[in-house]
């Protein structure tokens, strides 16, 4: 999302100091970028059509069309049991297919890594309202259910057990919202999965500075004069405001630092970010995406919760951070539960720690070697 600075050689020796770096590195970007293509065509892609789907709301959705991917293959026991399914579930705004790069499928999913797509079945599925899964923008716009996280987690186990055949997973990984997703079914079905890797929230309800942020986004939304109750006719620009708080909500100030060490450099970053996210979002499903988290609160059913857990956040989180130490607390109330709170490190980013396996990959290696075989 960043943009490079314009370089200008202040000489010729440092022009020809640069071009020469740039052909040392060219093989290794060439690398790189065959890799981002490679993993950005991998996995077989489908749809489930869910009719009637009935909400927690009372409303109902005629079709509720919900997109996964998917890649290796499952593989039953003796009585018929699914055992080597993984499911991994994305943040707010993403899609399963997020997980599908060079830093995060690169690092996890490759022959002899810890989720090889030879040895487990990999579901990514696309949450309610995003992805390729059906969404206000497809048409209802204000008119679509109000779906909230128990509407999304019911409607991934109706793909799974209903359409993919998957009747028990070997774990459920989840990054922010998938994060809470997995928490919701850790106590909602506690004998489907054997483990769960919730990365980046806390099991409880949203407060404090994180709804604050989230009320102000919506509100920069519905306020906008343009809105028109969500039938408007170009992005309202209030939309912007919103992109506004989603970036100070999950930015960190070391890597912003790094990223951007002058003032034209953090202007040309912000910018090209907001220009980025506004040609990519539509305001009635950033408004659904982040008023879906409105009911979310496991913490009154955390004793429901026997599946042991890998629970990890990262020092440097604005949206979970660790001064509140609600993690901490939440986790004691789960004794099959191991929480871990990274360090601010140069690799770590923030609330985007959680989709970096080469900095948590260790922790989850160790996990899985606790898990009872089948």
């Amino acid at each position: 999302m960043a943009t490079s600075p314009i370089f200008r050689p202040r000489s010729l020796m440092a022009g020809l100091a640069a071009a020469a770096c740039t052909l040392l590195t060219t093989p290794v970007a060439a690398q790189n970028a065959d890799a981002a293509r490679a993993w950005a065509r991998a996995g077989t892609q489908g749809d489930f059509v869910i009719r009637n789907f009935q909400f927690r709301s009372g409303e109902t959705l005629p079709e509720l069309k919900l997109h996964y991917t998917t890649l290796g293959t499952p593989r039953k026991d003796a009585r018929g049991i699914v055992r080597n399914a993984v499911m991994i579930l994305h943040g707010t705004g993403g899609s399963g297919r997020s997980f599908l790069s060079p830093t995060y499928a690169g690092n996890l999913f490759g022959p002899g890594q810890l989720l090889d797509s030879s040895r487990y079945f990999i579901v990514l599925p696309d949450g309610i309202g995003h992805g390729g899964s059906s969404k206000p923008s497809d048409g209802l716009r204000a008119g679509f259910p109000k779906y909230g996280y128990d509407d999304m987690v019911v409607a991934q186990h109706r793909l799974l057990t209903e359409h993919l055949g998957v009747n028990h997973l070997r774990l459920i990984m989840g990054t922010s919202m998938g994060c809470m997703h997995a928490w919701v079914w850790g106590y909602t079905q506690p004998n489907f999965m054997d483990g769960l890797a919730p990365f980046a929230c806390v099991p409880s309800q949203i407060a404090g500075r994180n709804r604050m942020i989230r009320t102000m986004a919506m509100d920069a939304i519905r306020d906008d004069p343009t809105w028109n109750g969500g039938n408007y006719t170009t992005q309202p620009p209030g939309l912007k405001a919103a992109q506004m708080m989603l970036y100070i909500m999950s930015s960190a100030p070391l890597v912003q630092q790094s990223q951007a060490p002058t003032r034209d450099q953090a202007d040309s970053v912000i910018r090209a970010y907001l220009q980025q996210r506004m040609a990519s979002t539509d305001a009635n499903d950033f408004l659904y995406q982040f008023n879906s988290s409105r009911d979310y609160d496991p913490s009154s059913h955390l004793a429901a919760i026997t599946a042991p857990a890998l629970f990890i956040n990262s020092a440097d989180d604005q949206v979970n951070p660790p001064e509140l130490g609600l993690a901490e607390s939440f986790a004691k109330q789960m004794p099959k539960t191991t929480f871990i709170l990274l360090p601010i490190t140069a690799d770590t980013r923030g609330h985007g720690t959680h989709s970096l396996p080469k900095v948590w990959g260790k922790h989850l290696g160790a996990f899985l070697a606790t898990l009872p075989e089948r």
